[in-house]
């Protein structure tokens, strides 16, 4: 029997740094495009943590820090001057769009990411670059 026949997966929406569930109480944790808007990181890293059991998985897509020299300036031009022009032109919100962008550069980079997952007390942390690190994922285990 698969793990989707076995069980089920419950979506929930909450505050990522106080969940509602219990200790060991999780087989995964997965956030997307989320956690470099939270006000604490380490919060929501320790409660990840919390509520996986021992050897549940956590994973984080989000929007990181690009390495590569020549494609960074490429990508810093575009995305501080293009990214909020089209913001403004297609939704008349050029702010959002710059908060954005700088919500990316604020965002821890990499390999500092990475250490803070393990502080959570994750092991077997990892992650792996898309795009040239435009975005990247990022894992760890609860062992």
């Amino acid at each position: 029997m698969g793990l989707g026949e076995e069980r089920s997966l419950i979506w929930k929406e909450g505050d990522a740094e106080a969940l509602s569930f219990q200790d060991n109480s999780m087989d995964g944790y997965t956030i997307a495009f989320g956690i470099r808007n939270v006000t604490h990181i380490e919060k929501v890293l320790d409660e990840a943590y919390r509520v996986l059991r021992r050897g549940g998985r956590f994973l984080c897509l989000e929007l990181s820090h690009v390495e590569a020299p020549v494609f960074k300036e490429l990508y810093d031009y575009y995305s501080f001057s293009i990214i909020p022009a089209v913001g403004e032109l297609v939704a008349g919100d050029r702010e959002s769009y710059q908060y954005l962008v700088e919500s990316i550069r604020r965002f821890p980079p990499q390999e500092k990411f990475a250490s803070m997952i393990v502080d959570a007390g994750f092991e077997k942390v990892e992650y792996e670059n898309l795009v040239g690190g435009v975005v990247a994922i990022h894992s760890g285990l609860k062992l």
